[in-house]
């Protein structure tokens, strides 16, 4: 496990951090059409002791909201005044994309494709680079925060390279009820940090361009939980992690439109499902021709379309497969009940 010297400051983007200090920088990284200034803000806590130096990142996809609530609920812990070790906590990452409320740069680029980057490409290269440069090259574990792209949902989930025993770890200890063994894609910010030997996990829950309470609360929880894996916050006298999730999908598919029409989901984020349930329907809208769509697996739902208006080939629900698909049905089905019974955060009330 990588850490940091405590006898030593930070420099980013020419800013000096002092151990024991917090400060919130905003680092030059285009300008406008108007000349106006556009940075990206980063909060860098510099611990006084000795540990590793984790950075949480959110909206690489710029509609992809809900992880820049859940760094900022993040942000307000008290633990964070005892921090051993470094948090940089980036919430916006995609600016430009994220101020108007697009996936991507203004290029139609998608910046999560442009890992490692350069200093003369395309604006995706640019933000790529200067993220890579100022932020990740201080970083020894990655979190990054996304949700399911606009119209689509996804159930609380880890994704990572499981095969590495660090990420593995940090997925374990993150104890959402789902983890998949994703891929590593082609200048994705989990590829560049497996290249360069930083361990990093995908949150991935909600929806774009939606807050949904119960995602951004297991988001929270599980960084506090991260945090307290890596020894940067101390665990406190009542608190206690939750059980490690140890269900790793050992398969996972979309199932997709046969036709196209007006979509009816018949099924819920999370429900455990056989090989041949009805999943929705699809219609025409004179209900003159109508097809089911039926589970291919027998697994869990862990993504869901949420518009009603499909083409043929769309994909509208994401099934994972597990080797005991039942308990971990039994799983999910806790870990939802315990977050309805949340009432807020630390006194905020809830997202409704």
């Amino acid at each position: 496990m990588q850490a940091h010297n405590p006898r030593t400051s930070l420099e980013i983007a020419g800013h000096r951090i002092q151990p024991g200090e917090r400060r919130t920088i905003d680092i030059p990284a285009a300008l406008l059409y108007t000349h106006a200034p556009v940075a990206l803000p980063v909060q860098v806590i510099n611990g006084r002791e000795d540990g590793p130096s984790l950075l949480v990142c959110a909206a690489i996809h710029g509609d992809e909201i809900s992880g820049v609530e859940i760094i900022r609920r993040v942000l307000l812990l008290p633990a964070l005044k005892r921090l051993k070790g470094r948090l940089l906590a980036v919430p916006i990452v995609n600016v430009f994309g994220f101020a108007a409320r697009s996936r991507y740069l203004p290029d139609r680029r998608d910046l999560n494709r442009a890992f490692p980057g350069s200093e003369r490409g395309s604006l995706a290269a640019r933000m790529a680079h200067l993220f890579m440069r100022e932020i990740l090259a201080h970083a020894s574990h990655v979190i990054d925060l996304h949700t399911a792209a606009i119209h689509r949902d996804n159930l609380p989930q880890i994704r990572a390279n499981l095969e590495e025993p660090s990420c593995a770890a940090m997925a374990r200890a993150f104890g959402v009820p789902v983890m998949i063994n994703a891929p590593l894609i082609e200048g994705s910010l989990r590829q560049i940090c497996n290249d360069t030997g930083k361990p990093v996990i995908t949150y991935e829950a909600g929806e774009a361009l939606r807050f949904n309470e119960a995602a951004i609360q297991a988001g929270v929880k599980g960084i506090i939980r991260v945090l307290r894996y890596l020894g940067m916050i101390p665990r406190g006298r009542t608190s206690r992690n939750a059980p490690e999730s140890h269900y790793a999908a050992n398969y996972s598919t979309w199932v997709r439109a046969e036709q196209n029409g007006i979509f009816r989901a018949a099924v819920a984020l999370g429900a455990y499902v056989n090989k041949g349930q009805a999943l929705g329907y699809i219609a025409d809208p004179f209900g003159e021709s109508e097809l089911t769509v039926e589970a291919s697996i027998d697994g869990i739902v862990v993504g869901r379309n949420n518009l009603p208006l499909v083409h043929e080939g769309e994909a509208l629900f994401h099934l994972a497969r597990f080797d005991s698909v039942r308990r971990v049905a039994k799983y999910v089905a806790a870990f939802n009940r315990e977050l309805e019974e949340d009432q807020g955060w630390q006194g905020e009330p809830p997202i409704v």
